[in-house]
């Protein structure tokens, strides 16, 4: 047993020599170490076949996955996914693509020529446990213990998902082998069968209820999808009949089985697909391999040393890989296990009085005794009438290996033409009698490729890789065997279909093809290297005796058995039949003498005679032989027979060829049926002219060493010269390279000085540009202001018209009550003046009356009119005071005329200035304004000057008239002086406190002198002071107002013209001063 330690090789050899006979059948076991530690090894977890099934996935628990080919005894790494994989796929449609289910719960589709990562599939909760894939490739079904899904390989898209209750899990869904059906397994036992397509569930298998309970956990299905094996925790396996839906049998395994893990059939090469062998892998670590029919244990594999943990197997039933407990792969080779499973299963048929209504029971035949096994009531139908009688007395010669009989398998070829295509490499192999001689066949391959060989590539190229290799390895194994093998120019011809035929197994290539040459090439040597002309001859007497008007057409051409019966046998009519008509060819070739190859031939030319005698050139004869041609093969066979059959002893080629000759057991017979001297003398030639060639080549060699030297040496002459000069013409032309950047570097000087001047005048131009704008915005700023100004001015000036002319109404009415208040306080004073001068009058008529008696009383009557005189005289000097006071009035007006036009020329003066400086700036306006309040100011500090003046000047009038009163009554006596000097000072106090109040109340004081007042002249008096009071009043407020109004004309003269400001403001003075005049 060979043991490979793949450790971090990418790729290799499986096994370095393959055993003739492996021991306890394992091919090799294959291991990988960690490449820290060597004696830590990686375990293996999951392995899966493809379709052909030579090659097979190995993925380890560090997610790096291998395949492995058994027919090229290769190894590689294809893809690595850092994490461990639970399952794999490998049976797709694309066969360069696989499936992995990962740890972390996605599948991921991978390209294992290419490495690269085709598709990633999620969708699970829960570790994938299984992958099935549909036999046509386009669908799979990944399962997990929560839900199972449906996935299209060709969009990798999820089509549906069977969920289920969180009480019941899935075991297992998969679908069946050549089949639309899906199956679903769950862990309460029961299954359903579901339809692909619609997913409609087609049936249910009943839960067995008798007997104790398995709980399913593995399922295997045979390749027809007609039986179903489930077992589990139990030693039990139930066999069920997915056909009827019935349960078929339960067999029992041996009490050390406990727990069944896994389970699987192995295909029988001659089951139909109806596996008989059922490989049970227990919890002991054995599985165990068993016919389910007989019920018979064939063999097991595994040791408790070292127990499997799982295995899967070929789909092709050669060979099963088992992942091992210490993590290891062991390659089992099944026909080195048992060679029973590679033979048809042969049952003993008895034979009742067969009558309307009777059947074949089959006795199966144990250990323990002979049990009775009901058929299903289907029986097998053969394709044609002919049935096969099973007889003990049968001829020794005609028996084959393999319990087959050669008489009945020609009477089966004669009867359907051909064998059936499942069987024929087994019919094949039992009529040549192939030996299957391992060792001697390694012997042979181990020396490698015949060098007559290695460029076979050149001579027949083939488009497929494995079949060139193929080819060269059964042709080398021939040259190695015999000599004169490597010196056939024909021999790929006639092997190539038995290499392509045979391409999976090249034992038994080889032993076809030896055999073939053996026995049914005999004589072909005899005139090497030149055809057989004697083996020709034969075709050609067979010819001349069957159809002599052909060969004589023939030899009218020029045509002879070289060019139509020698392109046949060398080919071995390769080149102009069909597959399934040349395995025809060769289901009858085998099955008869080997006389009957020569035969078909002549059969083939006799059956194209029509087209053959219509050709005359030889081109035509030579591309007839050499291509297919519309040949009925069954009528060709026909002829073959009828000419087996027809043709005399003395012709017939039966007489010159042997009789069949197998090959030997053990190593192969020696094979001299040709010249020696002509293969000697051609294989020294060729060893010679091998030897020269070499010569020739070493000479020829040495001369190219030398001439390649002297190359070198000239050429490092030339390359030093030549760098020489590079370097001179590198040093010119880094030289002018500098001059050119230097001429370069001004000239962009020179164009950046350019540049920064444009840049600055552009600069400046912007920034001029950006000033006028500014300028330009600001100019149109002010005019929007000023307009709006303007407006608003406008407006102001408006409602001011408006207000002014609403205030002079309000004047004039005002003026109006006045002048109506004047005249009735002129009425009311008239009335007063009238009465008082009427109390006065009576009063002085009183104290007339009274000096008069106080005069004759103390006769002084010249003193009393003196007294009055002087009373008189002091009215008239009252009178004359307010003429004089009247006069000042009137000179104060005057004065304020003439402020008012001092002021009007000032203004004017401004006017002409404004318009000669083009309307200065608001601070001028506002000097002027100021000046203006300051004139104004002045003026009124003139008023109030000249009216405080007036004030003294009354003030020492009235000092004056004291002084005189005091002096006139000086002489009278001092009780009445007393009494009449209170009487008149009492109105001159009054007169002066009024005076001060207005400039315009001076007017009929005197009218209200009175020595003497009573109780009724008080209310009179009040009423007088009360109306002078209210005028007072209401001239402060029209002086407020006068100001008021000119501080508002003085505010809009500053945008307006002066003109139209000073106008009203001389309306407005003509306006004061008339009031004032109406006033006084």
């Amino acid at each position: 047993m060979q043991v490979t330690d793949i450790g971090s090789r990418e790729e290799g050899k499986i096994w370095h020599r393959k055993l003739a006979s492996a021991k306890h059948g394992v091919l090799a076991t294959v291991i990988r170490s960690a490449t820290a530690r060597q004696s830590k090894t990686v375990r293996f977890l999951q392995v899966a076949f493809d379709n052909t099934g030579e090659s097979f996935l190995a993925g380890d628990h560090h997610g790096n996955i291998y395949v492995f080919d058994i027919s090229r005894n290769r190894f590689k790494l294809v893809q690595k996914t850092s994490q461990a994989c639970t399952t794999l796929a490998f049976n797709l449609r694309r066969t360069t693509e696989f499936l992995v289910a990962l740890a972390d719960y996605s599948i991921k589709c991978f390209d294992k020529d290419t490495r690269q990562l085709v598709s990633w599939m999620r969708g699970h909760e829960g570790a994938v446990s299984s992958l099935s894939v549909h036999s046509s490739g386009t669908f799979a079904i990944s399962t997990s213990s929560d839900t199972a899904q449906l996935w299209n390989l060709d969009t990798f898209q999820r089509e549906r998902k069977l969920n289920v209750r969180q009480s019941v899990s899935i075991q297992k869904v998969f679908f069946l082998p050549r089949s639309n059906t899906i199956l679903s397994c769950f862990s309460d036992d029961s299954i359903f069968a579901w339809e692909c397509d619609t997913l409609v569930c087609k049936y249910q298998l009943p839960v067995p209820q008798e007997g104790p309970r398995i709980h399913y956990r593995t399922y295997a299905v045979t390749l027809d999808g007609k039986t179903l094996a489930a077992a589990g925790r139990s030693n039990l396996l139930h066999l069920w009949c997915l056909d009827s839906q019935q349960l078929l049998r339960v067999i029992q395994m041996p009490l050390k089985v406990k727990t069944v893990r896994h389970l699987d059939f192995l295909l029988d090469s001659f089951g139909g697909g109806s596996n008989q062998t059922l490989g049970v892998l227990s919890q002991d670590g054995f599985m165990r391999f068993l016919n389910i029919q007989t019920c018979k244990q064939l063999f097991e594999i595994g040791s408790y040393e070292d127990a499997i943990t799982s295995a899967t197997f070929c789909p092709k039933g050669h060979h099963i890989v088992a992942v091992m407990d210490s993590g290891a792969l062991k390659i089992y080779d099944v026909r080195s296990l048992s060679p029973e499973i590679s033979k048809p299963l042969l049952k003993l048929v008895t034979k009742n009085n067969i009558s309307e209504g009777s059947s074949l029971k089959v006795k199966v035949h144990t250990g323990a005794g002979q049990h009775h096994v009901k058929t299903s009531g289907r029986r097998n139908q053969t394709k044609g009438p002919l049935t096969l009688a099973v007889s003990a007395m049968d001829d020794k010669e005609n028996d084959l290996p393999n319990g087959l009989n050669k008489k009945r398998l020609q009477g089966l070829l004669r009867a359907f033409g051909e064998y059936p295509a499942k069987y024929r490499m087994f019919i094949w192999r039992s009529l040549l009698h192939l030996p299957e001689n391992h060792a001697a066949f390694s012997s042979l391959t181990d020396k490698g490729l015949h060098s007559a060989f290695l460029c076979l590539q050149e001579r027949y190229p083939i488009k497929s890789h494995k079949l060139q290799r193929g080819l060269q390895r059964v042709l080398s194994a021939l040259a190695h065997w015999a000599a004169v093998f490597g010196e056939t120019d024909y021999l790929p011809l006639l092997a190539f279909p038995f290499v392509k035929l045979f391409q999976n197994n090249p034992l038994i290539c080889f032993e076809v093809v030896a055999t073939v040459i053996v026995n049914w090439c005999q004589h072909w040597f005899e005139y090497f290297p030149n055809p057989p002309l004697n083996v020709l001859n034969l075709a050609e007497n067979v010819l001349a005796h069957h159809d002599k008007e052909l060969l004589q057409h023939f030899v009218n051409c020029g045509v002879t058995s070289q060019m139509y019966a020698w392109p046949l046998l060398e080919t071995l009519f390769s080149e102009v039949l069909m597959r399934e008509e040349w395995l025809k060819l060769f289901d009858n070739v085998f099955s008869n003498h080997p006389s009957f190859l020569l035969m078909a031939v002549v059969a083939y030319v006799t059956c194209c005679r029509t087209p053959l005698l219509l050709c005359t050139d030889k081109k035509d004869f030579e591309y007839f032989f050499h291509h297919r041609n519309s040949l009925d093969i069954g009528a060709m066979l026909k002829e073959t027979y009828l000419l087996m059959d027809s043709t005399p002893a003395d012709n017939h080629p039966s007489s010159v060829l042997s009789d069949f000759e197998p090959l030997t057991h053990g190593q192969y017979p020696i094979f001299n049926k040709y010249p020696p001297f002509i293969v000697e003398y051609q294989s020294q030639e060729r060893e010679k002219i091998r030897q020269q060639e070499v010569e020739y080549l070493r000479e020829r060699q040495e001369v190219q060493v030398l001439h390649a030297e002297a190359v070198r040496q000239q050429a490092e002459f030339e390359a030093w010269y030549k760098q020489q000069e590079l370097l001179l013409q590198g040093e010119e032309q880094r030289r002018r390279i500098l001059q050119e950047e230097e001429n370069k570097l001004a000239q962009q000087r020179s164009r950046l000085a350019a540049m920064k001047r444009e840049l600055k005048v552009k600069e400046l131009n912007v920034i001029d540009a950006t000033k006028r704008r500014l300028l330009k915005h600001q100019q149109d700023h002010r005019r929007i202001q000023l307009q709006r100004l303007d407006d608003e001015i406008q407006r102001k000036m408006a409602l001011r018209d408006q207000e002014t002319a609403v205030a002079v109404h309000d004047i004039e009415v005002r003026q109006m009550e006045l002048d109506a208040q004047r005249q009735l306080f002129e009425q009311q004073l008239a009335r007063e003046q009238e009465r008082v001068s009427q109390e006065v009058r009576a009063e002085l008529e009183t104290r007339r009356r009274r000096a008069e008696m106080e005069g004759s009383a103390f006769q002084n009557p010249p003193q009393t009119d003196a007294d009055l005189t002087q009373s008189n005289k002091r009215m008239l000097e009252e009178s004359l005071a307010e003429v004089g006071q009247m006069k000042v009035d009137a000179d104060w007006q005057a004065e304020m005329i003439r402020h008012l036009n001092g002021a009007e020329e000032g203004h004017e003066k401004q006017k002409e200035q404004l318009a000669n400086l083009g309307k200065q700036t608001r601070a001028k306006e506002e000097e002027i304004v100021r000046l203006m309040q300051e004139v104004e100011g002045k003026q009124w500090d003139d008023v109030v000057a000249k009216r405080a003046e007036l004030v003294e000047k009354r003030q020492t009038a009235t000092a004056v008239n004291a002084h005189r009163t005091s002096l006139i009554f000086q002489e009278t006596e001092e009780q009445h002086y007393n009494k009449l000097q209170k009487s008149l000072e009492d109105p001159q106090t009054h007169q002066k406190n009024n005076r001060f109040r207005s400039p315009c109340s001076s007017r009929g004081l005197f009218h209200t002198t009175t020595n003497h007042q009573s109780v009724s002249d008080d209310s009179s008096y009040f009423s007088l002071d009360r109306g002078r009071g209210e005028l007072d009043c209401k001239e402060r407020e029209l002086m407020q107002e006068i100001r008021e109004l000119r501080k508002k004309i003085t505010a809009r003269a500053r945008a307006t013209d002066f003109t139209f400001a000073l106008n009203q403001l001389h309306t407005l003075t003509d306006h004061t001063i008339t009031t004032w005049t109406g006033l006084m």
